[in-house]
C-alpha cells in the first residue's frame, strides 16, 4: 500500500491501517519510517467488533501461532486471541460506507490497483 499511498492522496482520500496490536508491537522503528501513512491501534479489536469481523483463534491455530513465536496475548495486550478478518473500506467524509471488501481467507486481499480504480469511479 505505501507504493499507491501518494496515489490515494492525489485521488482526495486518505488512507488508513487499523491493528488491534499495541503501539509498541506493530511495527519495528524502521517500519513506522517507513510507513508513509497512519496506523491506529484498535485496543480489544473494538472498532473491528462494530464491524462485525473478529474472529477467535481455536486451540490449534493458537497452537501454530505459538511455534512460530507470534505471541497475540502479548501483542494485542489481552488474552483473547481474537483477530479481524483483514478488510478494505472506503469510507465518505461523512461516515458513509461507499465500498467494503473482505474475505476469510487471509490471502485474498484487495490489490491496490483495484482500490485506486474504485476511487476514481466513486
Amino acid at each position: 500500500m505505501r507504493d499507491v499511498q501518494k496515489d490515494i492522496e492525489a485521488r482526495g482520500a486518505t488512507l488508513i491501517a487499523i491493528s488491534p496490536e499495541l503501539p509498541d508491537n506493530s511495527l519495528s522503528d524502521e517500519d513506522k519510517l517507513a510507513i508513509p501513512f497512519e496506523v491506529l491501534t484498535d485496543p480489544d479489536n473494538g472498532i473491528a467488533r462494530q464491524f462485525g469481523i473478529v474472529f477467535s483463534l481455536d486451540d490449534a491455530l493458537r497452537d501454530t501461532y505459538k511455534s512460530f513465536n507470534l505471541d497475540l496475548e502479548k501483542a494485542n495486550g489481552n488474552d483473547k486471541w481474537e483477530l479481524p478478518i483483514p478488510a478494505v473500506y472506503i469510507i465518505d467524509t461523512d461516515g458513509s460506507i461507499l465500498y467494503t471488501f473482505l474475505d476469510t481467507d487471509y490471502t485474498v486481499r484487495l490489490e491496490p490497483s483495484e482500490i485506486l480504480s474504485l476511487l476514481d469511479t466513486l
